[in-house]
């Protein structure tokens, strides 16, 4: 596979076997975008703050016993494409199974379970889960703009 527009070693990824590569798409190795393409197209200092900026909204939704957020890394979204059942029992998934979003994993302090981070350029999430996504629960699901 070549190289990878984010820098990422794309032959150390577990989906190369099925990814159409990055740079021979254009950004859009899925079918569908790239977060970290999208603002490499505009430099490197635009991804650094397109990072600084959504970390800073997770930070200020002040989630307590969430571990400190330091990173964003770029995640397929069927990696992170949980289902949440809705008060009126419908089950739905936010996110495009084959976008590329920024996020993370946190641990929740004095707890088992965990905290998904997950946004792109319009909306931000936070979920709590158990192991490997069991039991998920929306914290916070909101418009979010780069200043």
């Amino acid at each position: 596979m070549a190289a990878s527009i984010c820098g990422i070693d794309c032959t150390k990824c577990e989906l190369s076997s099925i990814c159409n590569g990055c740079m021979e798409t254009n950004g859009r190795p899925f079918g569908a975008e790239c977060m970290a393409a999208l603002c490499l197209e505009k430099g490197e200092k635009e991804l650094c703050e397109f990072k600084r900026n959504l970390i800073a909204a997770f930070r200020a939704l002040n989630i307590e016993d969430m571990e400190e957020i330091t990173e964003l890394h770029a995640l397929k979204g069927s990696l992170i494409n949980l289902e949440y059942t809705l008060p009126n029992e419908q089950i739905i998934r936010f996110w495009n199974d084959d976008k590329i979003y920024l996020g993370n994993q946190l641990s929740k302090k004095g707890s088992d379970r965990y905290y998904g981070i997950i946004a792109d350029e319009n909306y931000l999430m936070v979920s709590e889960y158990s192991g490997p996504g069991s039991d998920a629960e929306l914290v916070a699901f909101m418009r979010w703009r780069q200043s």
